[in-house]
């Protein structure tokens, strides 16, 4: 354990560091110039983080709800008309919202909601409440029962009483409010895929054990088959309005790209063919307008970084390169242990493989240096499967005559970034670094 004491004295910088294995103490002696120019660097740093290109970056921000939202006037409309109900001090009906990512789904639910609840302190109209809880973040149910809890006021510790006693406060809760009560379920699949349907189907029966308050749910899913694999009884009760989110089309991901680029950059910063670009490469990725916007203001970060008074269709370009990086090194973060494994042997190997087979061997040989037991030819078949739908393998089936079919395996991305994703990785990250230091 080291302990460190800092000395001022003219003309430089003592810092003593006493090692309890050491029987003197040892001086470091820093003169004041490198002090100085160790300054001069951090304020050059600081002084470009007032930023040429930026007047407010936070605009092209996924979680940004804007004052307008252009080509979803229709959605808007549908979810205030099942909404106004809870003017009157009704219940509304509860709402299933699904479409592809970046349709506007979240953005719309929560502006609305905004302008819900400031009509009703504009009107003085009954009571209303509501709560969002990202299913992604708060992924059991006892983290969406104690985010539910909090947003009524009643405080919930982490850990220490069952997920039944939350629910009984969560009820006691709602009587003594006695208003309607919206709850937002976002990403409401990951919630279910990882502990069922059982919370859903509490949560929209809840109102059979409610005297004087009323609660709605809005479930919200990328996953356009999601209500199928629901229990029939939750499909009926979540289900009882359905709205859909078409994806955003170029034209209408230029306008919505227009209008943030306005708020987020600099008068004469950025092209409109710069926007435009932007636009038409989400446009052919199913129209997701946080994908374009992601785009944007990465390629603004990248422009500022550079010193550029300008954002260029190149600086998308590189945008675009450290986005999908950045993004295949969170879905390999998230992966199964032995799918890690697996795409560790292929970058071991170069990134590329002759063979399942082949692929085989070198991923049981790493499974005994790691001391795991490997899992069979047929799993490691499946795992190859599913990694090329992930986009991150690249797996051809290739004849070999009399000895049958097999598959050429290449990897999509650089093994590098499967080497760096996986250096923290608390199982693997040595396996990294030793073949780093090779």
């Amino acid at each position: 354990m080291l302990r460190q004491e800092l000395r001022f004295k003219r003309g430089s910088l003592s810092i003593w560091v006493r090692s309890f294995k050491l029987v003197k103490p040892q001086f470091l002696l820093v003169p004041v110039e490198v002090l100085e120019l160790d300054k001069d660097l951090v304020f050059n740093v600081l002084s470009r983080a007032t930023s040429r290109i930026f007047l407010n970056r936070e605009v092209l921000r996924p979680d940004y709800i804007p004052d307008e939202l252009p080509h979803r006037e229709a959605q808007i409309e549908e979810l205030a008309q099942i909404l106004s109900p809870l003017l009157r001090g009704e219940r509304p009906n509860n709402v299933f919202i699904y479409g592809l990512t970046g349709t506007g789904k979240t953005a719309v639910t929560k502006y609305v909601l905004k302008k819900v609840s400031e009509y009703v302190v504009k009107l003085s109209a009954p009571k209303f409440l509501y709560s969002y809880v990202n299913c992604r973040h708060e992924d059991t149910t006892y983290r969406v029962l104690a985010s539910l809890a909090s947003s009524l006021g009643v405080k919930v510790p982490f850990t220490g009483i069952s997920t039944a006693e939350v629910y009984s406060r969560i009820k006691r809760a709602l009587e003594d409010y006695g208003g309607v009560f919206i709850v937002v379920l976002d990403e409401v699949d990951f919630l279910v895929k990882r502990v069922g349907d059982d919370l859903l189907y509490k949560l929209t029966r809840i109102n059979d054990e409610l005297v004087r308050a009323k609660v709605a749910v809005i479930g919200i899913t990328n996953d356009i088959k999601f209500m199928e694999r629901l229990d029939p009884r939750v499909r009926s009760s979540l289900g009882e309005v359905e709205i859909v989110f078409p994806p955003y089309d170029a034209i209408q991901l230029t306008d919505i790209l227009r209008d943030r680029a306005s708020k987020a950059f600099r008068d004469g910063v950025i092209d409109d063919s710069v926007i435009q670009y932007c636009a038409s490469i989400a446009a052919k990725e199913h129209g997701d307008a946080r994908r374009a916007l992601d785009l944007l203001r990465v390629a603004g970060e990248i422009a500022e970084r550079s010193g550029c008074g300008s954002v260029t269709v190149e600086h998308v370009r590189k945008a675009r390169v450290k986005i999908e990086r950045d993004m295949v090194t969170e879905v390999i973060r998230t992966m199964p242990y032995h799918g890690k494994v697996v795409l560790l042997t292929i970058a071991l190997a170069g990134g590329k493989f002759n063979s399942t087979g082949e692929l085989y061997i070198r991923y049981r040989e790493l499974c005994e240096v790691l001391r795991t037991e490997a899992v069979t030819q047929r799993r490691i078949s499946d795992i190859v499967s599913e990694l090329e739908m992930l986009g991150i393998i690249s797996a051809r089936i290739v004849s070999r005559g009399r000895y049958g079919k097999t598959r050429y395996i290449v990897l999509s991305v650089e093994p590098s970034t499967v080497l760096n994703a996986l250096a923290g990785e608390p199982r693997l990250g040595w396996i990294v670094k030793n073949a780093g230091d090779r």
